[in-house]
């Protein structure tokens, strides 16, 4: 029998990509579930097919810690409390730092940094009374940074600290935290940036050995429920993405930004050409879901 068995898994960015495809992973093996998103159509499919009995969904903003409260608080009641936190919500944004819109540089930091918080402060009480488990949901972007996405480097990167200093705080009450890192993973993300820039699919391409794959989603979830059912400290994927934990000062010398350094000079001003003809510094998605989030606070 899984340990997930009978556990309530709090996930957020449930509606699509990793996070919809880790609920459903862990309701086969037995969990409950309390799902958050923005988006809602997805989110409430989600909902519908995993069952009342399985799953309870909640629209809201990671940015917005009242919301959280209530999402959580709705999983307390109806499944009586909280045993693992999956922190996955997140996004990019495009562009350089002399090229990217403000706004989106803000938003990625509010949602990467600042959701991981409110998530994480919203299900304590009820994961520290249960010793449960919290999974940061970080990136090889912590260990090896890349131009043109420096705030999702910089928000993964303090994610991946945040996390650490929790299980500090954590450790002697029996709460175990780990964070992910992940190298490219087809998700919506990834497919979005692919699709919207040229430049993101040619440094991805330009990228030395496996830096240039990318996994699956599947593989990418099958990782996650073994980090949950493990209780892991870290979760790589794919596996060699550990190796580059241990080598991650390695890669801001001169020797380890080398290659990157090489492509540069022609993809980071094409990256910010095509931004500006975008007209936006992140997915279509994203600014989508900006806008709803700024008409329910409205």
């Amino acid at each position: 029998m899984s340990s997930v068995n009978g556990k309530v898994v709090l996930i957020t960015g449930a509606a699509r990509g990793i996070g919809a495809e880790t609920a459903r992973a862990l309701a086969r093996k037995g969990a409950k579930l309390v799902l958050t998103d923005l988006d809602a159509e997805p989110l409430a499919a989600l909902g519908a097919e995993l069952g009342d009995g399985v799953a309870v969904t909640a629209v809201c903003d990671v940015c917005d810690l009242p919301s959280m409260e209530a999402a959580v608080a709705a999983g307390i009641e109806r499944f009586g409390g909280i045993d693992i936190v999956l922190a996955n919500a997140g996004i990019a944004s495009y562009g350089s730092v002399m090229a990217v819109d403000p706004a989106t540089f803000k938003r990625v930091i509010d949602i990467n940094i600042t959701g991981v918080f409110h998530t994480v402060r919203a299900a304590l009480p009820s994961v520290v009374e249960r010793r449960g488990y919290v999974l940061v949901v970080s990136s090889l972007a912590a260990y090896a940074p890349a131009p043109g996405l420096a705030a999702y480097n910089a928000s993964k990167a303090g994610v991946e600290h945040f996390a650490n200093a929790l299980r500090l705080e954590l450790a002697h009450r029996g709460v175990v935290v780990g964070s992910a890192h992940m190298s490219w993973i087809d998700t919506p993300l990834v497919q979005d940036a692919k699709k919207d820039l040229t430049a993101f699919d040619k440094m991805v391409a330009s990228l030395p050995g496996p830096l240039s794959r990318t996994t699956s989603v599947d593989r990418c979830v099958e990782a996650f429920v073994a980090g949950i059912e493990g209780r892991k400290r870290r979760v790589n994927v794919p596996g060699w993405v550990g190796v580059m934990g241990w080598i991650k000062r390695l890669a801001t010398t001169p020797v380890g930004e080398r290659e990157t350094l090489k492509q540069v000079p022609t993809l980071l001003p094409l990256m910010d050409q095509e931004v500006a003809a975008l007209g936006r510094s992140t997915s279509a998605r994203n600014t989508a879901m900006d806008q709803t989030e700024a008409a329910v606070r409205s």
